[in-house]
């Protein structure tokens, strides 16, 4: 894992590392960001660990996988883009929907939507991008 200080970014390859760098990478934001509630830092955490839970999961495609976030805090708004290079995804962002109460997945994208203002999602140059946004409150 690599962390550029004071510029909010994660390089990570998984495996060996996992969700715990994301969950610690936060950590050091909210360290380096102490304006930001409470409300928003929960809100980015379970969003952003989310994505990155979907994309070691389902973009591995059984391989390794890098992925790079960059965590932008401006005066109104965060803007966080999740890069990778695993398998392409064939989703929109903007349809997720929680499923009905028994089933055992498919909840991820839905409740990321549901604490963050914009959520994007598109193939870039063979990568994945992911482009989340949440206002400050």
């Amino acid at each position: 894992m690599t962390v550029t200080m004071g510029e909010h970014v994660l390089d990570l390859a998984c495996p060996p590392e996992d969700v715990t760098a994301v969950h610690a990478f936060l950590s050091s934001v909210w360290d380096r960001e102490p304006d930001l509630s409470v409300e928003d830092r929960m809100a980015l955490e379970l969003a952003l660990v989310e994505l990155a839970s979907n994309v070691i999961e389902h973009g591995a495609a059984g391989s390794r996988i890098a992925c790079s976030m960059r965590f932008a805090v401006r005066p109104d708004d965060v803007v966080v883009t999740m890069v990778d290079d695993g398998v392409p995804v064939s989703v929109d962002p903007s349809a997720a929907h929680l499923p009905d109460a028994m089933a055992e997945g498919g909840r991820g994208l839905a409740l990321v939507q549901m604490v963050v203002d914009d959520l994007r999602y598109e193939r870039v140059d063979g990568h994945n991008q992911w482009v989340v946004r949440r206002g400050r409150h």
